[in-house]
């Protein structure tokens, strides 16, 4: 079996600085931008993710990154008050704040979705 040492999850973006701006600024996540321009995020725990600059990007129509609170609502106003907008889906029960509540109804955890400044979506889930 191959014995790997290390592994990184990635994605683009359209640009570089207003990722940065939002996943260190708005989000409060560490991040540092590597010497080929990419911009490195280390998330809660350590894990490594990479985003990198893409001038044909094209967002995902999937999570590309999910982001584990204590508090989602706390987590919620205090993005919201931030500037970050959540994401409402047709079909989905998502209450007022936007969250689709799967504990109430043994349904999985509370997540709730938002993009990032390139169209990326990134879920907010309750620990």
């Amino acid at each position: 079996m191959v014995e790997f040492v290390h592994g990184f999850s990635g994605f683009s973006a359209r640009d570089i600085d207003a990722a940065r701006e939002f996943y260190g600024g708005t989000l409060g996540l560490e991040t540092a931008t590597n010497e080929m321009g990419i911009l490195n995020l280390t998330l809660p725990g350590g894990a490594q993710v990479l985003v990198y600059p893409k001038e044909d990007h094209e967002p995902a129509v999937y999570t590309v990154l999910n982001l584990v609170v204590t508090d989602i609502d706390a987590a919620i106003d205090e993005l919201t008050a931030a500037g970050v907008v959540f994401e409402r889906y047709d079909g989905m029960p998502q209450d007022d704040k936007g969250v689709m509540r799967g504990s109430e109804h043994d349904r999985g955890p509370d997540i709730a979705w938002f993009c990032d400044p390139s169209g990326n979506i990134i879920g907010l889930m309750a620990e």
